[in-house]
């Protein structure tokens, strides 16, 4: 590997004490990317799950990566770990680089953190790259909190056992397509990644997020590309981004994996994409980018089905609204019909589309 593919390995320290290791490899504009699920700065650099990604952006861009608190190569016995905290680890590495401009790359559980510090952030954010993202957690698109339990008990007791049975759980989610090479390469990287404790407090976070009202916030311009066969994080989430995220582009994959590998064709599309709108800020000319909805008048809606409406785009689900409008779920669910048939939209994804172009979100004086 040549000196300029090596990566240097830093630590920073947190508002709160807690040490973060952060690597930084290549040359050229900077890449932030913001951590998801479990990290090793150093397993990953040399895993077939992971090196793939890091050795191709690095050809073109200054990459800096961190291990997220509680994981990898930073502090894993630590005070605090919420959402909040890992958006101001990510202010802390990127305070740490002394960069004043760069883009932002979210990979899935990554994704609401990255958009959180793009709103935050405008002014320092140049382009935004979203891989397998969300903006709710699983919690809000439809697991029940029954299955949400079960699987934050099975990993807090069966993480670091030498069986890897319980992780492959995980890794078939994450890489149904992968080779046995592959997946044993992921199971090693979660078991060593950080503890069952720490690995189910990331689950208990990820799990109840939900940013959806700030997608309209951000600035930056924004690509979004997502497996249409994703099992971890469904394509209609990445839908979603793009749909209320302003000058955002979807691309989607032909692919299962929620980690795109590199020996399916999907990898090709996806690193060319990520390379032509990291550099020219648009996709490539086969991307035709986000769907536009009819234009309707959006008057032809009665007050209810606005208020509906804005519940929906604001992700909340038929109970949701029912309860907050003190009205039945059939009721929900009829008005719901009723505002899809007049927005000519397929599903809510759209319909929360409608609702920010015209102006329906906007905050009442």
């Amino acid at each position: 590997m040549s000196p300029a593919m090596r990566q240097d390995i830093h630590f920073c320290t947190t508002k709160d004490g807690v040490r973060i290791a952060y690597a930084v490899v290549g040359s050229g504009p900077v890449l932030v990317k913001a951590p998801n699920w479990m990290t090793h700065l150093e397993y990953e650099w040399e895993s077939p799950v992971w090196r793939h990604w890091w050795q191709e952006l690095a050809r073109d861009f200054t990459l800096v990566r961190f291990d997220q608190r509680g994981s990898g190569l930073s502090d894993w016995n630590i005070p605090e770990a919420t959402f909040e905290s890992w958006v101001t680890d990510l202010e802390a590495v990127i305070e740490a680089t002394a960069v004043e401009k760069f883009s932002l790359l979210g990979i899935s559980q990554g994704g609401p953190t990255a958009i959180e510090y793009a709103v935050r952030h405008p002014e320092r954010v140049d382009k935004m790259v979203l891989y397998g993202a969300y903006a709710r957690g699983s919690l809000y698109r439809g697991r029940s909190p029954e299955e949400h339990s079960a699987l934050v008990t099975l990993t807090r007791e069966g993480w670091g056992r030498d069986n890897p049975a319980y992780r492959q759980l995980f890794t078939s989610q994450f890489m149904p397509g992968a080779t046995a090479e592959q997946m044993n390469w992921f199971n090693e990287l979660q078991r060593i990644s950080t503890t069952g404790a720490n690995a189910a407090r990331v689950q208990e976070i990820g799990s109840n997020i939900n940013i959806v009202d700030r997608l309209q916030l951000v600035k930056a311009p924004t690509l979004v590309l997502h497996a249409r066969g994703d099992a971890r994080v469904p394509f209609d989430e990445g839908r979603q981004l793009a749909s209320l995220i302003p000058n955002a582009h979807l691309v989607g994959l032909d692919s299962t994996n929620h980690l795109t590998v590199a020996d399916e064709p999907a990898w090709e599309k996806l690193i060319s994409n990520v390379r032509h709108f990291l550099v020219t800020g648009s996709p490539l000319p086969e991307t035709a980018g986000r769907t536009e909805m009819p234009e309707t008048d959006p008057a032809q809606l009665t007050q209810r089905e606005v208020e509906v409406l804005k519940l929906m785009a604001a992700g909340r689900s038929n109970q949701e609204i029912a309860s907050e409008l003190v009205i039945s779920i059939n009721t929900v669910t009829n008005h719901v019909k009723n505002i899809l048939g007049k927005t000519g939209t397929a599903n809510r994804t759209e319909a929360a589309n409608f609702a920010h172009r015209h102006g329906l979100m906007a905050l009442e004086a």
